[in-house]
């Protein structure tokens, strides 16, 4: 049983919904977002509220209409206030720049690795040693976040790599002589 997913979601001002065709279009300050609603769901808008129903008590529409009305309030969000994600590189000579629309970074390979920065997201790197991810959508901001962090993850031994800020790395104890 979805308990969340009963809860209306307030409307802030400046934020215009619509739903058409099992769409729901979110248009805010920040932008427009879209969104697939599942065919068993159906979502309203009612007194600057958006309600999720759903049409039969089995679980599995219990499971969409929480996940529906959780995309949703991150539509919400998004077109409002946005998504950040920051990312620290660690490791000598290790450091990333922006130009265009391209993010070079050096991780210590023979060859500098070139990103393609996404439509809809920005990247900046304020320090040689870390990134800046922004946009809308949290699903972008998030993939080209842990697209980024593939290139070299960080090492337990000796913590280089590329890292959320905040992320704790365990550390493991490197090879020991015994005499």
């Amino acid at each position: 049983m979805s308990r969340v997913g009963k809860k209306p979601i307030e409307i802030p001002k400046g934020v215009k919904i619509a739903v058409k065709d099992n769409f729901i279009l979110v248009e805010g300050p920040k932008g427009k977002l879209e969104h697939k609603i599942p065919s068993p769901l159906k979502v309203s808008v009612k007194d600057d509220k958006v309600l999720v129903e759903r049409s039969q008590k089995t679980a599995m529409e219990s499971s969409l209409q929480g996940l529906t009305r959780a995309i949703v309030t991150n539509l919400i969000k998004g077109v409002t206030e946005g998504y950040k994600k920051e990312l620290e590189i660690r490791g000598v000579g290790f450091k990333a720049q922006v130009a265009g629309n391209i993010l070079q970074l050096l991780l210590g390979f023979s060859h500098q690795v070139r990103h393609q920065i996404p439509e809809g997201v920005t990247i900046t790197a304020p320090k040689p040693t870390q990134i800046i991810i922004t946009g809308i959508d949290k699903v972008k901001v998030g993939e080209v976040a842990a697209e980024i962090r593939e290139y070299f993850k960080p090492e337990p031994y000796t913590g280089k790599g590329i890292r959320y800020v905040g992320e704790y790395v365990r550390h493991k104890a490197g090879k020991t002589v015994v005499k």
